[in-house]
């Protein structure tokens, strides 16, 4: 009788852990890290349909899917040229670039996972290596971020695709 109530207590304790476990939200709406700030300028037309998805982006649009739009627009300090959106596993990734004299002299990351705690911590570091990576080497061949991978990945396509459109 003792064994077949503690069957019955730890089938129960199971059953409450194994309904209680939470994977990726697929609705959740977190807004980006602190440390990644989100673009400033007007001009971007990178900002595809928006469509709910399992990521937020700081454009307010995320799709999840591979080939969004991209484009280029003209500023006072050069071209602002907007990579095509890149879907990665947790989410799409976008890069723009501003290229002045043949040289990327800004980047900002458009659209970047954000839909889990684990994402926005994962991104706050992510980024910013990628970005100060990119503007050191100047083109995409640049080291991917441990464990970013995905992220890396996606950021790496975009930022190749800007700089076929702008030439470099």
């Amino acid at each position: 009788m003792r064994r077949a109530a503690l069957a019955l207590v730890a089938t129960v304790v199971g059953l409450v852990l194994l309904l209680g476990f939470k994977t990726h939200s697929a609705t959740s709406t977190a807004s980006p890290p602190a440390a990644v700030s989100a673009p400033t300028g007007s001009g971007s037309s990178g900002s595809g349909s928006s469509r709910s998805g399992s990521t937020s982006s700081p454009s307010g649009t995320g799709s999840g899917q591979s080939g969004g739009t991209a484009g280029q627009s003209g500023t006072a300090a050069g071209i602002k040229v907007t990579g095509s959106s890149v879907g990665t596993q947790y989410g799409p990734v976008q890069v723009q670039v501003t290229v002045a004299n043949k040289k990327i002299t800004a980047v900002t990351v458009l659209r970047y996972p954000t839909s889990t705690g684990r994402d926005q911590q994962i991104n706050s570091y992510a980024i910013p290596v990628l970005k100060s990576e990119t503007l050191s080497a100047q083109n995409a061949n640049i080291d991917m971020v441990s464990g970013a991978t995905y992220t890396s990945l996606g950021y790496i396509k975009s930022l190749q695709s800007a700089l076929d459109q702008a030439g470099l």
